[in-house]
C-alpha cells in the first residue's frame, strides 16, 4: 500500500487531533472530578436543624419493607402535625386583626 505525502500529512493531522482531543477530555474530567468531590464535602457537612417535639425511632427490623414505610410516613406526619401546633412569634410589624 502506496501513500502520498499529502495522505500521510493528513493521517498526521487526524492524529494529532485526536491525541489532542483526547487530551482534552481527560483534563476535562479531571476538573469535574475534583469539583464534585469539593461539592459532596460540602454538603456531608450540612446540619440538619432538629425539630422540636419530632422523635424518629428506629424500624423494627423485622417488619416488612411496606410495614417500614408505612410507620415512617406516620412518623413523617406526627412531625408534620407537631410543627404546626407550634405558635410563632408574633412580629412588631404585624397587624392586629
Amino acid at each position: 500500500m502506496v501513500h502520498t505525502i499529502s495522505e500521510m500529512l493528513q493521517l498526521e493531522r487526524f492524529a494529532m487531533r485526536l491525541g489532542f482531543g483526547l487530551i482534552g477530555l481527560v483534563v476535562a474530567l479531571g476538573i469535574v472530578a475534583v469539583l464534585s468531590k469539593k461539592q459532596l464535602g460540602a454538603v456531608s457537612t450540612v446540619k440538619v436543624p432538629e425539630v422540636p417535639g419530632a422523635v424518629l425511632a428506629t424500624p423494627d427490623p423485622n417488619a416488612t419493607v411496606k410495614q417500614q414505610s408505612q410507620q415512617i410516613q406516620q412518623q413523617f406526619k406526627q412531625a408534620a402535625e407537631s410543627a404546626m401546633q407550634q405558635t410563632r412569634p408574633q412580629g412588631d410589624n404585624q397587624e392586629a386583626k
